[in-house]
């Protein structure tokens, strides 16, 4: 099926179209004036750090944990390939949290290390830099998929209910509302709101080449692997271990095979983390032209 002339049938291309389709590509952010990633200075924090907290997150289950500034954390599968969906919010402000579309224009559709995570506006800072990542040779593959996509949104029971006319309760959206409700001692209907779109930790996704469809495939990842970030701001974050396991099937039901993963906090040494500091809040006044 081309999509294309299923939504526009029998529209006739204007003499003019090969031009039109020639317009130059033009990258939408000049990120040069950004600060750079400083890997000397991460790579020294990441020497000698120790490791002071962990987490299992349980398969089509979510887990929350914190990170404090100026530590690390690192996410690690165990014991299969499994894919995790990922919320990050200011500890101390549900109302800042991860913004995956501006992360995804700041960087790509898939991030590796050197990369941040950017927050929501009106804050608009790095919330974590990521500094390690095993499956970093990945890249992108002969279907033009590569792998830690902030592209997707997280699976959810809506969706699912939508398409399949099924209530299933173990989606990522509901897995992670559960979390920060545990977390925070909040109704499930409080904390659901704060749920947002989600790094996918370790999926393997892209768009078709003829329909431009988001797709998924068996995650590259295998147990040892893992993504290391650095909290540059106080971190709440959720984790949920997808119902999709790899994601190289299906998602959203009981039927695939599915792993824990593991999340780990450490600490550097003491003197490590010279001349850094915690991002301020973006600099925009806020007026809006009123």
């Amino acid at each position: 099926m081309n999509r294309p002339d299923v939504i526009t049938p029998n529209i006739a291309s204007p003499a003019d179209a090969k031009k039109r389709r020639s317009a130059r590509p033009v990258i939408c952010y000049d990120v040069d004036c950004l600060p750079a990633y400083d890997e000397a200075l991460y790579q020294h924090a990441r020497q000698n750090m120790e490791k002071v907290a962990e987490v299992i997150v349980p398969p089509r289950d979510a887990a929350s944990f914190t990170v404090p500034a100026g530590h690390f954390f690192r996410i690690v599968s165990v014991e299969g390939p499994q894919v995790g969906d990922l919320n990050l919010w200011n500890a101390a402000d549900l109302s800042e949290r991860f913004f995956s579309g501006k992360t995804r224009q700041l960087h790509a559709s898939h991030v590796t290390t050197g990369d941040r995570l950017w927050s929501t506006l009106p804050s608009l800072r790095p919330m974590a830099t990521i500094t390690h990542d095993t499956l970093g040779w990945y890249g992108f593959d002969e279907d033009g998929a590569g792998v830690h996509d902030v592209i997707g949104t997280r699976c959810d029971p809506y969706t699912n209910a939508m398409l399949k006319g099924l209530d299933y309760n173990n989606c990522c959206h509901s897995n992670l509302t559960r979390a920060l409700a545990a977390s925070k001692a909040m109704a499930v209907s409080e904390a659901e709101p704060h749920v947002h779109d989600v790094l996918n930790v370790f999926m393997c996704t892209g768009f078709t080449r003829n329909t431009n469809q988001y797709f998924m495939k068996a995650s590259p990842v295998r147990p040892g692997d893992f993504i290391e970030f650095f909290a540059e701001i106080d971190l709440l974050g959720a984790l949920s271990a997808c119902p999709g396991g790899d994601c190289g099937s299906s998602h959203s039901d009981d039927s695939t095979s599915c792993y824990p993963l593991l999340v780990e906090i450490y600490k550097p040494a003491d003197g490590a983390l010279t001349g850094w500091q915690s991002p301020a809040a973006n600099s925009y006044g806020g007026k809006h032209g009123i």
